[in-house]
Formats: C-alpha cells, sequence, structure tokens
C-alpha cells in the first residue's frame, strides 16, 4: 500500500497502521458481549443473583456510553498514537483484573477498567480512518471500520458459549491478553499522530453532566425489562438523564469552544444519517436481544447453540461491511442505503409468524436477510453524514454519531423487551387454571410468550419501515462544502 505522512511529515505504511487499529479495537468491542452466554457459570462461581451479574454488562455499557463524549475532547486534545496506546492499556490493565478476579467485586471493576477503554478506541477508530483517507475513499475507510464494529459484539455471545463449554469463563480474558500485548508493542511503531490538535482546557460543568445525563438515561432504559416502565427508579433515572442532557447541550452550544460540538446537527445530510443509522440500530440490537431469547426459552436451545444460530448473520455482516464499503465511494450513499433497508424490512416480517416449530434454517436465513440488509445501510450512511463535516468537526461528529447509536441501542433494547413482557404476562391465563387443568395452563402459558414474541417482533418491523423511509432523504453524496456554505464558515 501506498505510504502517508504524519503530523509531522514523515512516511508511514498506512495499510500496517490499520491492521493494528482494527485487532486492537476488534479486542476491545468484542469485550461488550463476550459475557453473554457466560454469566450461569459466574453467577455459580461467586454466588451471586441474576441482577447482580447483569451488571458486568450494564456497567460497562454505562461507561462506555458516558466516555463516548469524552472521546471528542481526548482526539483534539491529545496526539491520536499515545491516545490510542493509552487506551489499549487501560484496556489490558482491564483485562488482567477480569482474568485474576477473586471475587466478583474485582470483576466488575476490572469490566469497568475495560469500559474506559473501549469508550476512546471505538470513535478513535473512526475518525482516524475518516481522516486518513479522502473523502472518496471514506466509504472503503468506514467499510473497513464496520467490520470491527459490527462483528465483533456480534460473534461474542457464540464465542462465549464455545469458551464455556470447552474452558472457563476466566480463558474469555485470558486469550485476548497475549493479543493485545502484541497490538501495544505494536502501536508503538506503527501507529502514527495524523489528527490535528489543539490545547483546549477540559470544561468540568460539561463532564458532569455528560456523565451524569448519559449514565442515567442509559440506566433508565437498561432497567426497563426488569422494573417496567412504571418503575420509580426507570423514570427518575430517566428524567435526570433527560435534564442533565438538556443542560449538558444548552451548555455546548453556548460555550465558544464547546467540548462536543452539536452543530454538526446542522448539516443535513450529516443529520439525516444520524437519524438512519440510530432506527437501524434500534431494529438490529433489540431483535439480537429478542431472537436468542426465543430460541432458548420456546425451543429449547442451549446458549451456544443459539449462538451458532445467528453466527451466520454476524459473519454476514462482517464479509459485507468491506464490500459495501467500497461500493458506496462507487455508487453512492442513497441507493444502497434503500435497498438495505428493504431487505432489513423483509427479513424482519417473517419473524412475526414464527411458531415452536419454526425450522431453526428459517431462523439462520432470516437473520442474515436482515444483516445484509443492515451492512448495505449502516456505513454507507455514516459515511455519506461524515463526509458532509469540515475536517475539524470529524472527532465532533463520531462522537455524536456513537452517542446517539448507543441511547438509541438501549432505547430499541428497552421497548422490544418491555412489550414483549407486557404481552406476554397481559395475555398469560389465570393462575388457578394451573391447578384444575394443568394442561391447558401450559398451552395458553406457552400462546402467550409467543404472543409477547410477535408484539416485539411487530415493533421491530415498524422500526425498520421507519428507517426505510428515511433512506429516502439520504443524499448519495455530500462534502464538506455543504457545511461551510449553509452555516457561514467553521467555528
Amino acid at each position: 500500500m501506498a505510504k502517508s505522512v504524519d503530523n509531522n511529515g514523515k512516511s508511514y505504511n498506512r495499510g500496517l497502521m490499520i491492521v493494528f487499529l482494527l485487532i486492537g479495537t476488534f479486542c476491545t468491542i468484542l469485550n461488550q458481549t463476550i459475557l453473554s452466554t457466560a454469566f450461569p457459570t459466574i453467577m455459580k462461581a461467586f454466588d451471586v443473583s441474576t441482577s447482580t451479574v447483569q451488571w458486568l454488562t450494564t456497567g460497562f455499557l454505562l461507561v462506555n456510553g458516558i466516555m463516548i463524549p469524552i472521546s471528542a475532547w481526548l482526539s483534539t486534545r491529545f496526539n491520536s498514537k499515545p491516545l490510542y496506546i493509552t487506551a489499549m492499556v487501560v484496556f489490558f490493565i482491564g483485562t488482567v483484573v477480569c482474568y485474576t478476579a477473586p471475587n466478583f467485586s474485582f470483576l466488575l471493576i476490572g469490566r469497568l477498567i475495560q469500559a474506559l477503554g473501549v469508550g476512546v478506541t471505538m470513535p478513535l477508530l473512526q475518525t482516524i480512518m475518516l481522516s486518513i483517507f479522502p473523502p472518496d475513499k471514506r466509504g472503503t475507510a468506514m467499510g473497513l471500520a464496520g467490520i470491527v464494529i459490527g462483528l465483533a459484539p456480534a460473534i461474542g455471545p457464540t464465542l462465549s458459549g464455545w469458551v464455556i463449554d470447552n474452558a472457563t469463563w476466566r480463558d474469555l480474558f485470558g486469550m485476548i491478553l497475549p493479543l493485545l500485548l502484541i497490538v501495544i508493542i505494536g502501536s508503538f511503531w506503527f501507529i502514527r499522530n495524523v489528527l490535528p490538535t489543539k490545547k483546549t482546557g477540559i470544561d468540568l460543568i460539561s463532564v458532569v453532566t455528560s456523565t451524569i445525563g448519559f449514565g442515567s438515561l442509559l440506566y433508565g432504559f437498561s432497567s426497563v425489562g426488569d422494573d417496567g416502565w412504571g418503575s420509580t427508579k426507570v423514570i427518575s433515572t430517566l428524567i435526570i438523564g433527560i435534564v442533565f442532557i438538556a443542560v449538558f447541550i444548552w451548555r455546548q452550544l453556548t460555550m465558544d469552544k464547546p467540548f462536543l460540538e452539536f452543530r454538526v446537527y446542522r448539516s443535513t445530510p450529516f443529520l439525516v444519517s444520524a437519524i438512519l443509522s440510530s432506527i437501524t440500530m434500534m431494529a438490529m440490537v433489540g431483535v439480537e436481544m429478542v431472537i436468542p431469547l426465543y430460541l432458548q426459552i420456546v425451543k429449547g436451545m442451549s446458549a451456544f447453540e443459539s449462538g451458532l444460530t445467528l453466527l451466520a448473520g454476524a459473519l454476514m455482516m462482517g464479509i459485507m461491511s468491506p464490500i459495501t464499503g467500497r461500493a458506496v465511494d462507487r455508487y453512492g450513499a442513497r441507493n444502497l442505503s434503500i435497498i438495505g433497508m428493504v431487505l432489513l424490512t423483509l427479513g424482519s416480517i417473517p419473524f412475526i409468524f414464527i411458531t415452536k416449530d419454526t425450522p431453526t434454517i428459517y431462523i439462520v436465513v432470516f437473520y442474515a436477510i436482515r444483516m445484509f440488509g443492515i451492512s448495505m445501510a449502516m456505513m454507507p450512511s455514516t459515511t455519506v453524514g461524515m463526509n458532509a463535516l469540515p475536517m475539524n468537526l470529524l472527532s465532533h461528529g463520531t462522537a455524536v454519531n456513537n452517542t446517539q447509536r448507543q441511547v438509541a441501542s438501549s432505547v430499541g433494547t428497552a421497548i422490544l423487551i418491555s412489550i414483549l413482557t407486557n404481552v406476554t404476562n397481559s395475555d398469560k391465563p389465570a393462575h388457578h387454571l394451573l391447578t384444575t387443568n394443568p394442561l391447558q395452563y401450559k398451552d395458553d402459558f406457552f400462546n402467550a410468550t409467543l404472543g409477547g414474541y410477535h408484539a416485539a417482533f411487530v415493533v421491530a418491523v415498524v422500526f425498520c419501515l421507519m428507517a426505510l423511509v428515511t433512506s429516502f432523504f439520504l443524499k448519495n453524496r455530500a462534502s464538506s462544502a455543504d457545511y461551510t456554505t449553509k452555516n457561514g464558515g467553521d467555528k
């Protein structure tokens, strides 16, 4: 690959830099979902409840979500090489703590330390990829990033199930330590400073309001599945989150040098792109949560078997991301996104009619079609949105986009899980039937459970249709000239 020039005017091998960025970030993002099928084993090992063990994921996602807005300031304040290496070292330390944890508290602390690193590496990867490729090649760049961002969390449950069946839960962390060490050492030679930086102070009020706001909002939505929408805890945390986020946004819009630049929404292509990718995330992540529940509860599969059922779809997204990335450079984002959203919708509709006897291959095929459609829309729409921003706003655009997606994922999951639970509970038979006619009770309860899944998938299809409509407003191509012309220059 042709050599490029870093901030110091020195040439570097762009290909090797990309390899180390992708491998390192893949390891960090993989940890978002790698514990999902290991919970029963960890509960037994440390004698903790389901609600307690869930904090290994909830806490991880909370810290990750809080760090993403901060990443925009970090990437404009510090050089990209030391920032990436520091994030990877922090993640390595967290992984070591998890691997050697003598009790559950240490395991949770290790997960929170890991999340600090992930909250920096994921947006930093996207910002660097956008900066080292010219606008007409950014589709290819985002396609490569899509392999990591889409594939890593998707294969987590399958990999976790296989490791748990063949080794111990500690090996989920131990197996990536050598790879992380190689990435950290190699980064000293192959990662270069490629992002522009400027000395700006950190606004503590912004950090505090951002942390409380996004932390409370994400926690509130993550609690809906267990506590319901009417819970005092859910309502209060959502209100606190909304209030603090409103204060955070108001402060950013009134600062000369904002902590996170929300003026990126002034760009219509970026706004449409952000809306499309967020709705798509709601359709993707929510269903990714519901389908394994159906496979395990209704069809009686093990966690590993349900993970294998979804593996083809995960691989489909990993394979297609770089292909659709190159395609967007040639054909434009709008056409690809429309086709992708049509496939996503068509692949989602059959799930409304699933039963206990639905063949597993049926689930495999239609889930793969869904992921194929998502791969055709997610990165192409992100690419055209980011191309509409000037270079100095790329890190802010990445942080805003990722934060919005994180919130959308939580919202989508909360909505689908709550609908699944509420419909099931409202349709389940009266308890006295259990003693008077147990067979009828079992049959009615099973039908109520299926009704819950059908209702959840109906809402998922509604998300898909909303995304399809939005895709028609997406531009095929955009440039930073659109932003500077419409907004009278950059701040």
